[in-house]
């Protein structure tokens, strides 16, 4: 009789749970053991999705002061290091920033009033050619036709006046949002100038001592790949912006200083944002000078963009934050289903803060690894570069031996 209180029944659990074990394939059981793990891992990132969905009105300000602090952080940086007092470097480098991009603006939108009268005249004469065209032209279109076709537009405007209206009014809803959003990032940005180190070290102190210390080097590298990132994207939109605008105002195309702006807004968006904006350059030429001078603008787009990939890329962004156009694309599609507009803007930044900190995360030596990547030497997320075939490859013959 086994004593009270005994466990005399384990050697048999443990045969029954040995004889599961063998009859179930060994690749089920990985398989099982790995879906659970990953389960649990996208349950937590759809948590995280859903807390960041839930506070966006504070997780983008914030998001975009952290941007503006990599692109403003040298300016204070040197200030400070030459015996300017902190908070003086700070304010310095805010007004000289608030003064430059509202001067610019302002300068964009009294260029935007002034031209459009100019433009509307141009695109009315278009149109009046278009429908000349179409009366007169291979398509031999009756005027009561074209008419027809105009009442049915406006009828079809007038019919969804009521779903328009209330875009408008969600859009002034949003207006309270905008502004308190627009103040949060400002007051954030203030803070992360001033003292964001302070702060970093501050926040990383909840990470067990023994990792602390990789911890806070890869947040430094990611920043510093940040920092890079916004500088020469700074860079490129400028060039971008001036050799389009420069070639509108030659060619005599309305709105060229407005539509240089929208290309340089454009341009923080890697590869699509200056897509559509000289697509919408595009458009205003073929309304407002006739289908050649599109032409002329749309080889101007071109020659830009080919400057911009194969000059002022490799040139100013280097090795340091050089991603592969896959991952840009993937980024930014995820970025737009998740958040839109907002979340395209901000997917390329956050890759390459990732890419640069979890370098130095799991390096073994994460100072070397964080130098390789302050020199340029590391941060690659892949190069775009051809495949190479290995010279024993064959004729492609079934038995011929394949080396990898």
């Amino acid at each position: 009789m086994p004593a009270s209180g005994s466990r005399d029944d384990s050697p048999v659990d443990s045969s029954v749970d040995s004889f599961a074990d063998h009859a179930v394939d060994p690749f089920v059981r990985k398989a099982a053991a790995w879906s659970w793990r990953l389960l649990v891992i996208l349950g937590a990132i759809v948590a995280l999705l859903w807390l960041i969905h839930q506070l966006e009105v504070i997780v983008v300000p914030v998001a975009l002061a952290v941007i503006l602090t990599a692109l403003l952080l040298p300016a204070v940086d040197w200030l400070d290091r030459r015996g300017a007092p902190r908070g003086a470097a700070v304010a310095l480098v805010l007004l000289s920033g608030f003064a430059f991009f509202g001067g610019i603006m302002s300068f964009v939108v009294s260029q935007f009033i002034s031209g459009l009268p100019d433009l509307t005249e141009q695109v009315t004469r278009s149109i009046d050619n278009a429908t000349r065209w179409l009366i007169e032209g291979p398509a031999h279109l009756s005027l009561e036709q074209i008419d027809k076709a105009g009442d049915a537009a406006a009828k079809a405007l007038r019919d969804n006046q009521e779903r328009l209206t209330l875009g408008a009014l969600s859009t002034a809803a949003t207006l309270t949002e905008i502004v308190t959003g627009a103040l949060l990032m400002v007051f954030t940005l203030i803070f992360l100038l001033y003292g964001g180190r302070s702060i970093y070290a501050y926040l990383t102190r909840i990470v067990p001592a023994h990792t602390r210390d990789r911890v806070r080097e890869a947040g430094r590298a990611g920043f510093g790949s940040l920092i890079g990132y916004v500088r020469a994207t700074l860079l490129v939109a400028l060039v971008d912006a001036i050799g389009i605008g420069t070639g509108l105002a030659i060619m005599g195309v309305p709105l060229a200083l407005p539509l240089a702006s929208l290309v340089f807004l454009g341009a923080f968006i890697p590869l699509v944002g200056a897509v559509l904006s000289g697509f919408l350059a595009v458009v205003v030429a073929l309304l407002a000078k006739g289908f050649f001078y599109a032409l002329l603008t749309f080889g101007l787009v071109i020659a830009v963009q080919q400057l911009e990939a194969h000059v002022l890329q490799p040139l100013v962004m280097g090795r340091a934050v050089s991603i592969h156009p896959l991952a840009i694309v993937l980024a930014l599609a995820t970025g737009a289903v998740l958040a839109g507009i907002i979340g395209a803007l901000l997917a390329v930044p956050v890759l390459a803060f990732l890419n640069s900190a979890f370098r130095v995360l799991g390096a073994p030596d994460p100072a070397a690894e964080a130098a390789e990547l302050e020199a340029g030497g590391g941060a690659v997320i892949g190069a775009a570069e051809p495949d190479t075939v290995p010279a024993d490859l064959g004729d492609g013959d079934p038995g011929d031996p394949v080396t990898p």
